[in-house]
């Protein structure tokens, strides 16, 4: 029903009923335990709970950062890359302290491949300040595969791009703080591959052939598929990787 108001308004109020029923107070943590006869945590313990802090990408820079520098030398290029990664250490002095990488700088006289490289950094920046797992991007960088080809480290180990040597110094970071962690050959496997390596040698030393090359596995020798290094041999009739054990034969 319309009410037809003819006089102005001068003041106004909110209808209530005249018996409303009234709610019941809702219990409060501390009550409802005392109903299930559990003791209320106490204010003092939930205050010393310890804050632990996790990397975000608002989190403030520090004035100061740890970090490590890393020379990568390639047949791609005259002058050597210097890669460097600063970490920041979260809730230092606790239980929960952690060391996470925060930054990433690349430098080199080169300037051939300097606006790539600074996307590059600034991406790989983000991604560490994202917090979360990093660890794909060591993966994701050493798939990435030059057309012109790749090439052979000091070591024997095959690098399919510059990109890929850029993200392999990235993964020996990471086990370095711990982030990774290192899943290299157990005791049974270093006996085995000990074992193989000092048997080629032998063979090789009484067919009067040198049995080590430049990159301290035998001359001549195949890339292993699985750990990227030049050091598979022919034993026995089967494929050996004198670097990683693995062989074709088991």
């Amino acid at each position: 029903m319309s009410i037809k108001i003819d006089k102005p308004i001068v003041d106004f109020g909110i209808y209530k009923e005249e018996n409303p029923q009234e709610e019941a107070p809702k219990p409060t943590t501390g009550d409802a335990g005392k109903e299930q006869g559990q003791q209320p945590e106490p204010a003092a313990e939930r205050e010393a709970a310890p804050k632990v802090i996790h990397m975000h990408e608002k989190l403030e820079r520090p004035e100061m950062l740890l970090g490590s520098t890393y020379k990568l030398k390639t047949p791609l290029s005259e002058h050597a890359l210097y890669v460097t990664i600063n970490d920041i250490i979260l809730n230092p002095g606790t239980e929960y302290e952690l060391r996470r990488p925060f930054e990433i700088f690349i430098n080199s006289k080169n300037m051939d491949h300097f606006q790539w490289i600074v996307a590059l950094t600034r991406i790989i920046s983000a991604v560490f300040r994202k917090g979360g797992d990093v660890t794909f991007l060591v993966e994701e960088m050493r798939s990435v595969f030059d057309p012109r080809g790749g090439y052979f480290k000091k070591g024997g180990k095959y690098m399919p791009s510059l990109v890929a040597e850029i993200g392999d110094a990235i993964e020996s970071h990471m086990r370095m703080i711990g982030l990774i962690k290192d899943d290299g050959l157990d005791e049974h496997q270093r006996r085995l591959v000990e074992e193989k390596r000092a048997q080629y040698e032998t063979a090789m030393e009484q067919a009067g052939q040198t049995p080590e090359g430049q990159d301290g596995f035998p001359a001549g020798a195949q890339l292993c598929n699985k750990c990227h290094t030049r050091a598979v041999v022919m034993m026995d009739n089967c494929l050996t990787c004198l670097n990683c054990g693995e062989s074709k034969c088991g």
